[in-house]
C-alpha cells in the first residue's frame, strides 16, 4: 500500500498532479479543495495517498490532511459511492463541514 508520497510537483492539472518521487513520477488524482494547497511546479510536496486497485487501473488518491483522506476511505464504505464520488464530495467541502452536516442531519446540503 503506498500512504504517502514525498516528492517535487512535476504537473498540475486538476483532477491530476504529477508528483516526482526517487525519479519516478506518480499520478495521483486529488479533490479540487487540495489544489488550492498545492505548492506550484517543482516545489515540494507531501501527498497522503490511498491506492485503489481495480481489474483495469490502480490509481493513487491524493489529499493534503489526513482527515480528508479518513473521510475519503469512510465514504468508500457506503453503499453505491465510489473513489470518484468520494472524490467530487471532498471537492465540494471540507471533512470537517461534511461531519457538521451529518452530525446536524442535513440532508439538503
Amino acid at each position: 500500500m503506498i500512504v504517502q508520497l514525498s516528492g517535487r510537483v512535476l504537473e498540475r492539472q486538476p483532477p491530476q498532479v504529477v508528483v516526482e518521487v526517487a525519479g519516478v513520477g506518480y499520478e495521483v488524482e486529488c479533490p479540487l479543495s487540495a489544489f488550492d494547497q498545492l505548492p506550484a511546479v517543482g516545489e515540494s510536496v507531501i501527498l497522503l495517498t490511498q491506492l485503489i486497485v481495480r481489474e483495469d487501473a490502480h490509481t493513487l488518491y491524493g489529499f493534503m490532511r489526513r482527515s480528508d483522506r479518513a473521510l475519503f476511505r469512510e465514504l468508500l464504505k457506503v453503499s453505491g459511492v465510489g473513489p470518484r464520488l468520494a472524490l467530487a464530495i471532498l471537492s465540494g467541502v471540507s471533512s470537517e463541514d461534511f461531519s457538521i452536516m451529518v452530525e446536524a442531519g442535513d440532508s439538503q446540503a
